[in-house]
């Protein structure tokens, strides 16, 4: 994926507040050739000395027309950006093409391009080019990487021209800007059996399109490109238009992933932190159920979900499970912790029916929230919590592993609740590996079917 942005810098004719500003871009040296010039200049008039003041005169007026010829030369230069790619995932290097083109008649002088970039994307990147020929044009990159996500502004191109004597130097910025997405890190997950598949997926999907056949009968409006064998004729005739008949899948399996943002769940912050785990873990969990086929939104302790939009806020079809992908992953790029305390907002949204497989991830939860979270699993074909214990994330990784004291009995009272609720819960710990959560959930859910005399988790 590429993004780019183009712009445009040029010299211009000026005033007298232009030809201020080309005096103010002098430069160390130029400053330095204008005082002892006018220094010259002075001594020569006192002791009446000629030959010191020409001097004096060719220090001072030398910088002074570097100055206005470099004002007045007409540099027309074109400036484009590319990202490759735009979407890089934390600690991963995006690479950043600039090109310039001279497209002026005139030979540009030195060239300095400075590109400006956030200080978490690494130092600003600073080139030199040489002599650009009339309608020729020069490529540079640099590198960025960034251990944190978000989106991160990259622009615009600030140009520095200078003279060839280095007596003054004016800049020129572009309009142009693009942003750069850092989106959680994606850990690749094992393909385990959990509940939720029954209703719409395997066997289950399988005997409802016998049922139902591959194509639904739904007619809807023809679209360019669409197969001419597909015309519902009948329709057609009824409705005056083109017709086709739909394809659909009647019954796809379900995913709502469930992310707690409550400020007050979690402490810490940085890339290491609980909530940064739980990001990561939920979209490692979308894209995983994604290629797995099923249709799958994002939830929030706020009630909001993406993408929001289509059959109640699920997406994921073939033709759209890049776009659902990218909306999702570029929503958890920017999340950020919520002032909400409860989780009432979630629930309300998932109360609505059976949202086929639940997967939460929660921070800490006091008594009354872990209460709301057990009522979740009840409009759920399965459901699947990871709960994060604040006291190991708190701790420096040398310490003892594992929860402690009142800490570990509150953990285990939450899980247990859960657990009675019929949710497949899990603790997290500072440095546990989501794969491994992934497989212990599996472990947990088998047990419960054992013990439930091979029921599935509701």
């Amino acid at each position: 994926m590429t993004a780019g942005g183009t712009g445009r810098a040029e010299g211009e004719r000026g005033d007298g507040g232009g030809l201020r500003t080309a005096l103010a871009g002098l430069t160390t040296r130029g400053r330095s050739f204008l005082a002892a010039g006018v220094a010259a200049a002075i001594c020569a008039y006192v002791l009446g000395q000629s030959d010191l003041l020409r001097v004096g005169l060719l220090l001072a007026v030398l910088p002074l027309v570097c100055a206005v010829v470099l004002y007045r030369t007409r540099y027309r230069v074109a400036g484009s950006r590319r990202l490759s790619p735009a979407r890089v995932p934390a600690t991963g290097e995006a690479r950043v093409h600039l090109r310039v083109e001279n497209v002026s008649r005139l030979p540009t002088g030195l060239l300095m391009l400075q590109d400006r970039v956030p200080y978490v994307l690494g130092p600003r990147p600073r080139f030199v080019l040489d002599r650009v020929e009339a309608g020729g044009s020069r490529e540079v990159s640099y590198r960025v990487r960034s251990d944190l996500r978000g989106r991160y502004p990259l622009g615009p191109l600030q140009l520095r021209l200078t003279d060839p004597f280095g007596m003054c130097e004016l800049t020129r910025s572009f309009s142009a800007q693009d942003t750069l997405t850092v989106i959680p890190r994606v850990e690749p997950l094992p393909p385990v059996r959990l509940g939720g598949e029954a209703k719409g997926y395997g066997d289950g999907r399988q005997r409802s399109l016998a049922l139902a056949g591959e194509d639904d009968v739904i007619p809807r409006g023809y679209r360019h490109g669409d197969d001419l064998r597909r015309v519902h004729w009948r329709s057609t005739a009824r409705y005056g238009e083109l017709m086709v008949r739909r394809e659909e899948q009647p019954q796809r399996a379900r995913c709502t992933v469930l992310l707690d943002t409550r400020g007050i769940a979690y402490e810490g912050a940085g890339p290491d932190s609980a909530f940064e785990w739980a990001v990561s873990g939920a979209a490692s969990v979308l894209v995983h159920m994604l290629e797995r086929g099923f249709s799958v939104r994002l939830l929030t302790d706020t009630g909001s979900s993406v993408p929001g939009e289509g059959a109640d806020g699920f997406a994921g079809a073939t033709q759209e499970t890049a776009d659902a992908a990218g909306l999702m992953m570029d929503t958890l790029a920017v999340i950020d912790h919520s002032d909400h305390t409860g989780l009432s907002r979630a629930y309300d949204v998932l109360r609505g029916g059976n949202e086929g497989l639940l997967v939460a991830f929660f921070g800490d939860l006091d008594e009354e929230q872990a209460a709301v979270a057990a009522k979740m699993s009840r409009r759920s074909g399965g459901a699947l919590a990871f709960v994060l214990d604040s006291d190991t994330w708190l701790r420096e990784p040398t310490d003892v592993p594992g929860p402690s004291g009142e800490h570990a009995e509150r953990l285990r009272l939450r899980l247990r609740l859960l657990r009675e609720s019929g949710w497949t819960a899990v603790g997290v710990e500072r440095g546990a590996s989501l794969e491994e959560r992934w497989r212990r959930a599996e472990q947990e859910r088998s047990g419960l079917m054992t013990a439930n005399g091979g029921e599935g988790v509701r």
